[in-house]
């Protein structure tokens, strides 16, 4: 079920403005109650969204790969581009390998971002979270580089969150750590073999069957 929060109306609404409102209704207000934040992550996070999602936003997902390119130009409008390529494609698409076909171009942007300051100019842990997840998400040859690098901004966002929050944030400190430990082992996310018509390893045939994956272990 999607958080409540007491979010006031923004006077200069923009094109992207929908898809922040809903993944973030916590929106800048950095004195959000824990629970509830905690509640909402697990929500965002763990799939609770996904019907939601698909009813309004499988038409925006499908733009995304090119016709929003100008988004871009804004710090939260890049931040929507990126909610919608790394996390909406997982909700419309799930169970399909066009969930992933998305993510390079995801992690393209949160390349720019953190090079022209958008990343840096964005106010809250959240925000910033959610900006850096592709650097986990996309595979390649450079995915252990990227990993180092998430841990790294994670562990700043976690020390400069809220005193309340900060046990939230250290908790995906440890999560991208984890994520670092199947990537140095297999080069790859193994649970996508079979969406993705790979053929699994024995050793990631064993992983994949205990079923303890760092995206599913967050917040639970």
């Amino acid at each position: 079920m999607e958080a409540e929060f007491d979010v006031k109306p923004n006077k200069n609404p923009q094109e992207w403005d929908e898809v922040l409102d809903f993944w973030f209704p916590e929106r800048r207000a950095l004195n959000v109650d824990a629970q509830t934040h905690r509640a909402h992550w697990f929500w965002r996070m763990q799939g609770g969204a996904d019907e939601l999602i698909v009813a309004r936003f499988a038409d925006l997902a499908g733009k995304a790969a090119g016709a929003l390119d100008h988004w871009a130009l804004d710090p939260h409008g890049r931040l929507a581009l990126i909610v919608i390529l790394d996390q909406f494609s997982r909700s419309v698409w799930r169970d399909s390998a066009r969930a992933y076909a998305q993510d390079p171009r995801a992690l393209t942007l949160v390349t720019e971002g953190l090079a022209n300051g958008h990343y840096s100019s964005l106010e809250t842990p959240w925000f910033q979270v959610v900006f850096g997840l592709p650097l986990g998400h996309c595979e390649g040859p450079d995915h252990l580089q990227r990993l180092d690098l998430l841990i790294g901004l994670r562990r700043k966002i976690a020390a400069e969150a809220p005193i309340s929050l900060r046990p939230i944030y250290a908790a995906l400190v440890e999560q991208a750590s984890d994520v670092r430990k199947i990537i140095a082992a297999f080069g790859r996310h193994p649970h996508r073999n079979m969406v993705l018509g790979r053929t699994s390893t024995a050793e990631e045939e064993a992983y994949i069957a205990k079923g303890e994956f760092p995206h599913r272990k967050a917040f639970r």
